[in-house]
């Protein structure tokens, strides 16, 4: 008997990373929505996650929390999908999503925010170095790609173009040709199509009535 799949998350917020994620490897799951200051906050779910954050998972006894983690455990867990190369040939897509996770999330937030690493001591003290250095890095890297990782989509592409898609809509990195070009065909595929689809039915059903 197969193990049950529970995806914790809300809309408009990073669950939507692993709910692309999700639709990807085309497994059964449920969804449970929780509320930001709410049921996000209550000991249920505090259980799941201390942090009271989403997204996390439920795969039988297993939780996971942090979306590069569970992007890279559900690719381990459902292998008949393909999301991960094989297990001799993983260095890249190992260190294009974590780059991603560790210097790319931490270097977009601080900028939205409006602070910046910028003399050499921060620069030294951040593991991202400098927001330009991240994203000139990552630009770089893409450069006549397709994949970030080898010649296959893989689950290190669920959550770099997803970053990097966020980035672009929100105007928090300058729209490289390089960007553009990669996350493009990504968000043509349709098990993003799907999750964008029931994300938006989700916000319907939590928006307030008006009269």
């Amino acid at each position: 008997m197969s193990k049950e799949l529970i995806f914790y998350t809300s809309p408009q917020s990073r669950g939507a990373i692993v709910h692309w994620m999700l639709e990807e490897i085309g497994q059964p799951y449920s969804i449970r929505v929780v509320e930001y200051g709410t049921t996000m906050k209550a000991p249920e779910y505090l259980a799941i996650n201390p942090m009271g954050k989403v997204p996390a998972i439920r795969h039988g006894d297993v939780v996971v929390t942090e979306a590069a983690a569970i992007c890279a455990y559900l690719a381990d867990a459902f292998p008949e999908a393909g999301l991960a190369p094989p297990l001799d040939n993983r260095g890249e897509y190992y260190r294009w999503l974590f780059f991603a996770a560790a210097c790319g999330e931490p270097a977009m937030s601080d900028y939205a925010t409006g602070w910046k690493a910028d003399t050499a001591e921060l620069q030294r003290r951040f593991g991202y170095g400098s927001f330009e250095m991240t994203f000139d890095t990552l630009a770089g890297w893409l450069a006549g790609r397709s994949c970030v990782a080898g010649d296959r989509f893989s689950a290190a592409d669920v959550y770099v173009g997803s970053l990097l898609n966020f980035g672009i809509n929100f105007n928090l990195i300058s729209r490289k040709p390089e960007f553009e070009a990669y996350v493009a065909p990504l968000l043509e595929r349709a098990a993003k199509k799907r999750a964008d689809t029931m994300i938006q039915e989700m916000m319907a059903q939590s928006a307030p009535v008006t009269a």
